[in-house]
């Protein structure tokens, strides 16, 4: 057994010293508890489309810091004219609850934690839809459990003041879907050459098989990991009802043959750009439900 060094001692804090401790903590806590309780006033959300998000901000920022530009392609595209087989493809993938929790999946982030718990480090996982629509406007990917707390804390607010509608338009149009790809109006254009109103089941499962990692995972991409998690949510989406009885398997397999097949033209920004049809930051067409 080693033994303390002759030359180092211990003396208990002095009274001096044990203020200044007790004032840094103090002035922690303050700090902990005002970053916490700071929440964003969401309620323009309710009649205006945000034209950016903190993520947005944060990826041209790094990018910016290795010499480059990154182009932003956002196409605010409203409820309507996006592809019903988007919103179940996307809703099967990341949220199944959505329409059931009150913006926090208590039982997935329980989950969530033992995992974490249990790997010792964090990983993806037990964020709804909701919680990575106030992640995406105004936090960043952090995993500081502090920022996790205020995220839930945004989520709860988002959905007191707006409408579960409102709250998934507004995350349609602000995931990211490649390098400076953001919504599925630009995604649609990019990947495909035609609008999101247009998506198909596959390209829909093709897009959502991309969102846990949108700059590693190309939706026209045929890896091993791609084809799996498309065939998974396609039959996700079956077994929810939201696949038509007319599409059978063998249409299903031909469809992604193509995708991972087929040369599809990448648009420019300015394209892009240029085929806005509702630019970011009107107001939504249609009225949304509390």
């Amino acid at each position: 057994m080693s033994k303390t060094p002759s030359f180092i001692t211990y003396r208990p804090l002095a009274g001096r010293e044990l203020r200044w401790l007790a004032a840094l903590a103090g002035v922690m806590l303050l700090a902990t508890a005002a970053y916490l309780l700071w929440l964003p006033d969401v309620s323009a959300l309710k009649r205006r489309n945000p034209t950016e998000t903190s993520y947005m901000r944060i990826k041209e920022r790094q990018a910016g810091r290795l010499g480059k530009r990154l182009p932003r392609r956002l196409v605010w595209t409203p409820w309507s004219g996006i592809s019903e087989h988007l919103k179940h493809a996307v809703l099967v993938a990341e949220d199944g609850g959505f329409y059931r929790h009150n913006g926090v999946d208590w039982e997935s982030t329980r989950r969530a934690a033992e995992l974490v718990w249990e790997k010792k480090r964090f990983v993806r996982g037990g964020s709804t839809i909701t919680q990575q629509v106030a992640r995406n406007l105004y936090l960043s990917p952090s995993k500081n459990p502090l920022r996790k707390l205020k995220e839930i804390l945004i989520a709860r607010r988002l959905e007191k003041v707006l409408g579960k509608r409102r709250i998934f338009e507004i995350y349609l149009n602000i995931a990211e879907w490649g390098k400076g790809v953001w919504g599925a109006g630009a995604a649609a254009q990019v990947y495909f050459g035609h609008s999101a109103a247009d998506l198909t089941p596959e390209e829909a499962a093709a897009l959502a098989a991309a969102l846990p990692s949108p700059r590693r995972y190309n939706p026209t991409g045929g890896t091993r990991f791609m084809e799996r998690r498309k065939s998974q949510i396609v039959a996700r989406m079956r077994a929810s009802g939201y696949l038509p009885e007319e599409v059978d398997d063998a249409f299903i397999e031909e469809s992604f043959e193509v995708i991972t097949s087929t040369e599809i033209p990448v648009s420019t920004p300015e394209e892009v750009i240029r085929s806005t049809q509702t630019e970011a930051g009107e107001p939504p067409a249609e009225e949304q439900p509390d």
